[in-house]
């Protein structure tokens, strides 16, 4: 039975629906890639870090672009070689088969799906100052929408999927102006903060490291820092629509990498030393959120500290705006992920149905729907970016084994770029994607593994219903998934992290999960598809891709 991630005909051989259209150069994928990055987390990201771990919260930012860059590194290499829409989805099923990319499709659709409602929160959050969108909890660190900003919501949620529909030229078109506005807000911020204000006491009236080396690992990945650098995906999941994807994705993977990295660690410098010395020294990192008069917009509420009033009015206007874009991003993201596990075969074929414009009108349409079912569960913003951080990061955790497995079986197959060192930058991509679930915590963590578990259950269901099924070719692709998540769920209840047993502690948990990881890794590049079945999917991929092309070509 062929696998039919290349089925592009209808029965009967009629031409299906238009499919997408190569219309982003590199500048559209960039700005995808930033536009992505910076959403909330720059909104929220610097206040959560200072509190989780003080000024190490520098470090934190610094280890988190790292360690998503040894991911990033890996996706350049395989989205040069292979420029399909949805690629986190669909790479893993060349080299291991469906039950692995469904693994790592279900992972990512949710997280793809919840992430546009997490910015729609964060954009209401700020808005607050306003209009009684959210409702503070906890001493004003938790707030959750109001009746009338779970109605606002779902309107925002509406306006993503029309611009979608319209098709991807109109969203590159707002989304670079869009994008273009967030790094100027950005910089204006950073330098605003440094040159009037600046206390450098701060960083060390209370010791650098508040809680330790725990704290500024733990900052990395519940803080909104990894949620932040999770946008580089952007340029691969829309590979499907880059005019040269090839040279493009990796220039706008890295590119995006390292301009918001640096960003970043200025912005939390620019944080901490901003903050009013005497407050900062009596109230400690750890409540840093009662330094400042609202919360619920912490950089506004510095700048109005610090005099720049016109300052904070451009803040509280960025917090729709920045959210906003990425919210927007998100939803074609989601809408590219189910069209490409329609197209892998393990999803509705429905999905994959497109408008003459080459939007996946079906696949928008659920992603709206799941946007506003998450709403019901995880109504603030920082209920659900935990849970986003590790959904996602699970997701990117196939990816250095693809990349190992087809050097083994194809190492003279063409790459646009290659990373250097072997094994070692792809290992060291699988053990980050480990440890930043690892170091979420068992409180968010036992949730996304019941998330999975309900993803395999209706896999299930479809291979019992569905005659038109892949094969799921399971010794390549469940010899190592299956003792992979097991192995996190077990360590992520034994270890020392937010509701976990306590059983490991810091370091060693770390060592296991490295050891682990390696491990892992050889199982899985070893057990591979053959060369004849990953040279099958790879030319159905191919022959999909200059299918669409062509489509793009007939008048």
């Amino acid at each position: 039975m062929t696998t039919p991630i290349s089925t592009t005909k209808a029965a009967g051989g009629a031409a299906s629906a238009p499919g997408l259209k190569r219309r982003l150069g590199v500048v559209g994928l960039l700005f995808a890639s930033v536009g992505s990055i910076i959403g909330s987390g720059w909104l929220f990201g610097a206040m959560n870090a200072a509190a989780t771990t003080g000024p190490s919260a520098i470090l934190s930012w610094a280890i988190g672009g790292v360690m998503i860059a040894f991911i990033g590194l890996v996706f350049a290499e395989l989205g040069s070689m292979f420029p399909i829409a949805g690629g986190v989805v669909r790479f893993p099923h060349l080299a291991f088969g469906s039950f692995a990319s469904y693994t790592a499709g279900w992972s990512t659709w949710v997280a793809a799906a919840t992430t546009a409602p997490i910015e729609v929160e964060g954009a209401l959050q700020y808005a607050t100052r306003y209009v009684d969108f959210t409702t503070p909890h906890k001493n004003g660190t938790v707030h959750t929408l109001t009746p009338l900003g779970f109605v606002v919501a779902i309107v925002l949620m509406a306006v993503f999927v029309v611009i979608n529909y319209v098709g991807i030229a109109w969203f590159a078109r707002i989304n670079n102006v869009l994008v273009t506005w967030k790094l100027v807000m950005i910089v204006l911020v950073i330098v605003a903060f440094l040159t009037v204000s600046f206390h450098g006491s701060n960083l060390h009236s209370h010791g650098f490291f508040t809680h330790g080396a725990q704290g500024v690992f733990s900052a990395v990945a519940t803080s909104g820092i990894v949620f932040s650098f999770l946008g580089f995906r952007q340029a691969i999941e829309l590979a499907g629509e880059g005019a040269k994807p090839k040279r493009d994705i990796p220039l706008a993977v890295l590119g995006s990498l390292l301009v918001t990295g640096i960003l970043y660690v200025l912005l939390q410098i620019a944080f901490l030393v901003a903050l009013d010395p005497h407050a900062v020294a009596t109230k400690g990192w750890d409540n840093v959120s009662d330094i400042l008069t609202n919360s619920a917009g912490p950089l506004a509420s510095v700048a109005s500290a610090i005099g720049l009033g016109w300052l904070a009015v451009l803040l509280y206007i960025d917090a729709v705006v920045s959210p906003g874009d990425t919210g927007l991003i998100y939803t074609t993201t989601a809408a590219r992920l189910s069209y490409a596990m329609g197209k892998n075969g393990n999803a509705p074929e429905s999905l994959t149905r497109t408008t003459p414009s080459g939007a996946p009108w079906v696949s928008l349409l659920v992603a709206f729907i799941v946007g506003i079912i998450a709403f019901l569960p995880f109504p603030s913003w920082q209920q659900l970016v935990g849970f986003i951080t590790s959904a996602t990061v699970l997701s990117f955790g196939p990816g250095p084994l693809v990349l190992g497995a087809l050097r083994r079986r194809l190492p003279s197959l063409p790459r646009g770029f290659r990373i250097p060192g072997g094994d070692l930058i792809p290992i060291l991509g699988f053990a980050s994607s480990n440890l930043i679930i690892y170091w979420t915590g068992w409180n968010t963590d036992w949730k996304l593994f019941v998330a999975i578990l309900l993803g395999y259950v209706l896999l299930a269901m479809r291979e019992l219903i569905s005659a038109k099924t892949p094969p799921l070719e399971l010794p390549s692709g469940a010899i190592w998934v299956i003792p992979w998540l097991v192995g996190l769920a077990v360590m992520s209840y034994i270890g020392d992290f937010d509701g976990g047993r306590g059983w490991v502690s810091f370091w060693p948990a770390i060592a296991i999960i490295v050891v682990f990881s390696v491990v892992i890794y050889y199982i899985g590049v070893n057990n591979s598809l053959p060369r004849e079945a990953i040279e099958r999917h790879i030319a159905e991929a191919e022959q999909e891709t200059a299918e669409e092309d062509a489509e793009l070509a007939t008048p």
